[in-house]
C-alpha cells in the first residue's frame, strides 16, 4: 500500500472561504443537525458542570471522587466504543442516533428527579454516569461519521470545524449558565433542563431528508470487522499520527472538566459562579479557534497538528504557574484556542483519510483513544491534584501532551520512510 492516500479535495484550500462557510450552512440537513446538536450540547455542558459541583458537595470537595465519576462516564468508551463503530457501519446512522440520544435524555431526567427529590447519593451519580457513558460510546462514532453524509465531500473540513464551533458555543454557555443556576436553584433543575434539551436534537434528526447528496459511505457486502479499521489506520500515516497523538492528548491533556473545578475551589477558594466563568473563558478560546479553523481555508496537515499540539501543551503547563485567578482565566482563552485546533485538525484528518465504508469503525477507534483514556487520565489527574496540588496536575498534563507530539511525529515519520524504502506496508 502506498504511504500516503491521495485526496485532492482535502489538500486544496477552498476559495473564498466565507462562501465555503455559508455554503456549508446552506445545506438543510447539516443545518438542522447542527442546531439540534447545539441545543443539546448546551444542556450537556450544563449537566457536566453541575455534576462535578454535586459530587464535590456530596463528598466534601474530593478531587478523587470527581475523577472517579468522570472515569465512570468515559469507561464505556473503552468497553463499548469499538462496538459503536461496528454498529455505525452496519446500520442506518440516523436511526441509531435517535435511539442513543433518547437514552441520554432519560439518564438526565432520572438524575434530575433524584436530585430535586433529595434522594441522590454518590452511588447513584456513579451509576448514571456509567449509563450516560454507555449511550455516548455507541453514539459518538455515528454522530461524527454522520457529518460526512450531510454535506458534499469538499465541505467536510468546514462542516467538522462548524461542528466544533457549536460544541464550543455550548461549552461557553453551558457551564456559565449552570454555575449561575446552581447558585440560585441548586443542581437538580440543571439536569432537568438537559433532559428537555434532547428534544431539539431528536426533532432535528427526525426532519432530516434522506435524499440529499452526501458521502453516504454505504457498507460493503461481508462481515463488518473492527480489525479492518486497524489495518487501514496502520497502513495510512495520515490516520496513524492523529489517532496516536490524540490518545495522549485525550488521556492527559484534556481533563479540564476535572482540573478547572479543582483549581476554582481548592486553589482560588471560589464558588460555583467563579467556576462557571473559568469554564466560559476556556470555551471562549475554543470557540474562537473553531471559527478560525472553519474560516482560514488551510487544509489540515500532520505538521500543523504536531505544531498546535506542542503549543497547546506549553500553554497548559503555563496555566499551572499562573499566580492568581485573573491571570489563570486570561490564559485559559489561548489554551482553549489551541485545544480546539488540535482536536478539530485530528478529527478532520481522520474523517478525510478513512475509507467511507470504514469511517464508522475508524471514528470509533479515534473516540476510543480520545475518550477511552479518560478512565486512566482523570483519576490520575485527581490523584496528582490531591498529592501535589491542582497546579501540578496541569503542568504534568501539558508536558505529556507536548512531548508526545514531538516523539510520535519523529517515530511515525521514521516508520513511513522505512516502509516506503522496503515496500513492506501492512496488507
Amino acid at each position: 500500500m502506498p504511504p500516503h492516500r491521495t485526496n485532492t479535495d482535502a489538500s486544496r484550500p477552498e476559495k473564498r472561504v466565507p462562501n465555503a462557510v455559508l455554503a456549508t450552512l446552506a445545506a438543510r440537513n447539516f443545518r438542522r443537525y447542527l442546531l439540534g446538536q447545539l441545543a443539546s450540547n448546551i444542556g450537556t455542558w450544563m449537566q457536566r458542570a453541575a455534576q462535578d459541583l454535586l459530587v464535590l458537595h456530596i463528598t466534601g470537595n474530593s478531587g478523587s471522587a470527581v475523577g472517579i465519576v468522570t472515569a465512570l462516564q468515559f469507561l464505556p468508551q473503552t468497553l463499548f466504543g469499538l462496538t459503536g463503530g461496528v454498529l455505525a457501519d452496519r446500520f442506518d446512522k440516523r436511526r441509531l442516533l435517535l435511539f442513543t440520544q433518547a437514552a441520554m435524555g432519560v439518564q438526565s431526567l432520572l438524575l434530575g428527579l433524584l436530585t430535586v427529590t433529595g434522594t441522590v447519593n454518590l452511588l447513584s451519580v456513579y451509576a448514571l454516569a456509567f449509563a450516560l457513558g454507555t449511550a455516548t460510546a455507541v453514539d459518538s462514532p455515528s454522530r461524527n461519521a454522520y457529518i460526512s453524509e450531510l454535506v458534499a465531500r469538499e465541505r467536510v473540513v468546514t462542516a467538522v470545524s462548524l461542528n466544533s464551533a457549536q460544541f464550543n458555543v455550548a461549552r461557553i454557555l453551558g457551564p456559565a449558565v449552570a454555575g449561575l443556576t446552581v447558585a440560585a436553584f441548586g443542581t437538580g433543575p440543571v439536569f432537568l433542563v438537559n433532559a428537555a434539551s434532547y428534544l431539539a436534537v431528536l426533532y432535528g434528526l427526525i426532519t432530516i431528508r434522506t435524499d440529499e447528496p452526501g458521502d453516504h459511505g454505504q457498507s460493503r457486502p461481508g462481515p463488518t470487522r473492527v480489525r479492518d479499521a486497524f489495518r487501514d489506520i496502520a497502513a495510512t500515516p495520515e490516520l496513524l499520527l492523529p489517532i496516536s497523538l490524540i490518545a495522549f492528548v485525550g488521556t492527559f491533556g484534556l481533563n479540564f472538566q476535572v482540573t478547572i473545578s479543582l483549581v476554582a475551589i481548592t486553589v482560588f477558594h471560589s464558588g460555583a459562579a467563579a467556576f462557571g466563568y473559568l469554564s466560559a473563558a476556556y470555551a471562549a478560546g475554543s470557540l474562537i479557534g473553531a471559527f478560525y479553523r472553519a474560516s482560514c481555508g488551510k487544509p489540515p496537515t500532520p505538521r500543523r497538528l504536531v505544531t498546535t499540539t506542542v503549543a497547546f501543551g506549553a500553554l497548559e503547563a503555563a496555566l499551572g504557574l499562573m499566580p492568581g485567578y485573573s491571570t489563570f482565566m486570561l490564559l485559559l482563552v489561548p489554551t482553549g484556542f489551541a485545544a480546539v485546533i488540535v482536536t478539530s485538525t485530528a478529527n478532520a484528518l481522520t474523517q478525510l483519510h478513512a475509507d467511507p465504508h470504514l469511517r464508522g469503525r475508524v471514528m470509533s477507534v479515534y473516540f476510543l483513544v480520545l475518550l477511552g483514556g479518560t478512565p486512566i487520565g482523570a483519576p490520575l489527574v485527581g490523584l496528582v491534584s490531591d498529592a501535589l496540588g491542582a497546579r501540578s496536575s496541569l503542568i504534568f498534563a501539558g508536558v505529556v501532551s507536548a512531548s508526545s507530539a514531538l516523539a510520535l511525529s519523529t517515530l511515525i515519520t521514521a516508520r513511513t520512510r522505512r516502509l516506503t524504502r522496503t515496500g513492506d506496508w501492512p496488507p
